[in-house]
């Protein structure tokens, strides 16, 4: 009988040891605990959008809708063998102005 109450006793104390975490160091806590701390005290930062020129946005899409509309006619001119030497520069500009445009009116 005092031998199975040993043996028992000994299982029981080898199983306790395994199922115990490893103790946390008492620095990680407080720095877990500052940062919690930290995140629940400060805001955080909201993002204000730049005023819109309004000016300026109408006065480059009036001029991006000039340029797209004597594309067709380039184009017209390609297909009869006629290579206008600036449609790439149009091209490039029409896409710069629309791409400009897009980012100053995205909400």
């Amino acid at each position: 009988m005092k031998a199975s109450f040993l043996l028992l006793f000994a299982l029981l104390f080898l199983s306790l040891g395994r199922t115990q975490t490893p103790p946390i160091d008492r620095g990680i806590r407080q720095a877990d605990r500052a940062q919690e701390q930290a995140e629940k005290e400060i805001p955080p930062p909201t993002a204000q959008r730049p005023q819109l020129d309004y000016a300026k946005a109408r006065k480059e899409a009036d001029e991006l809708s000039k340029i797209a509309t004597t594309i067709p006619a380039d184009v017209d001119q390609i297909s009869k063998g006629v290579f206008p030497k600036d449609v790439i520069e149009k091209l490039k500009q029409v896409e710069k102005l629309s791409k400009h445009l897009r980012s100053e009116l995205k909400p």
